[in-house]
């Protein structure tokens, strides 16, 4: 179970993939850990050296007082590609971890190759909802919030047809860290990066799924116009386009990175 340790925190990571292979971080989603890329890894571990981590806050990487910044979170992707030695990396990350490659594309593009932004936005959500979020989980704890965000996470029909899946999932939601979980909320509570995306020169992959209400398609639509050599792809799928739509998700992605 390897660690790296950083000036501040210790975070929690596993690689998949021969060692001679050019290396894609994924970055988890908010409420997640690093388990939610498991439909990837068997595929990207082929072509990739597939490195998944747990956001700071999330998993079993550290917790430390909030709230954090997505400066910050992306300061703990470099710091961990530093420990391990690797100079450029493809990058994808969905939700939260999509706005972190959004951050390293403005600030930081030359430690990367190819950005793949999954069902996010360059602004997510608004003050208010964030603090209502943050209130709810203060007043009751991660179970307060799960249900009404497994909705959003997942279609109908497929919670339906996949009830151990979405169990799963749900648990892994309710047992996030709380503490953790507000301090990422408050880092995309703060988050706005519609203008500085504009500079972003790495070539980027706005992919998001038709059904997803958090990062609806005209998010990432705004991302391709955006971002000057950005392509755009749409699945059938909620916000956890990577689960619900996994072979599609796995086809696009692969595409784009070994083009």
């Amino acid at each position: 179970m390897p660690f790296a340790s950083l000036p501040d925190v210790k975070l929690h990571y596993e690689i998949s993939g021969a060692e001679h292979l050019p290396v894609v971080v994924f970055s988890n989603g908010l409420g997640t850990t690093m388990r939610m890329w498991e439909p990837q890894v068997d595929a990207f571990s082929k072509h990739f050296r597939a490195l998944r981590c747990d956001t700071r806050g999330h998993g079993q990487s550290g917790v430390t007082a909030g709230p954090y910044t997505i400066e910050q979170l992306s300061s703990d992707v470099v710091g961990l590609l530093d420990v391990l030695k690797v100079e450029r990396a493809h990058f994808c990350g969905l939700s939260m971890g999509g706005l972190i490659g959004m951050f390293l594309g403005t600030n930081l593009g030359g430690r990367f190759h190819k950005i793949v932004l999954c069902d996010t936005a360059a602004r997510i959500g608004t003050n208010d909802s964030w603090n209502t979020r943050i209130q709810a989980v203060q007043s009751g704890g991660m179970k307060a919030i799960s249900g009404g965000v497994i909705e959003r996470w997942l279609t109908a029909s497929f919670r339906v047809s996949h009830p151990e899946e979405t169990q799963s999932i749900q648990a892994m939601l309710e047992a996030a860290n709380p503490e953790g979980y507000m301090a990422c909320c408050g880092a995309l509570r703060d988050a706005d990066l519609r203008s500085a995306i504009r500079t972003i020169r790495n070539p980027c992959l706005a992919l998001t799924g038709t059904h997803d209400t958090t990062s609806p398609p005209e998010e990432a639509h705004f991302l391709e116009r955006s971002i000057p050599n950005a392509e755009y792809a749409e699945l059938s799928a909620a916000h956890l386009s990577n689960v619900e739509a996994r072979n599609e998700f796995n086809r696009h992605v692969l595409r784009f990175l070994l083009a």
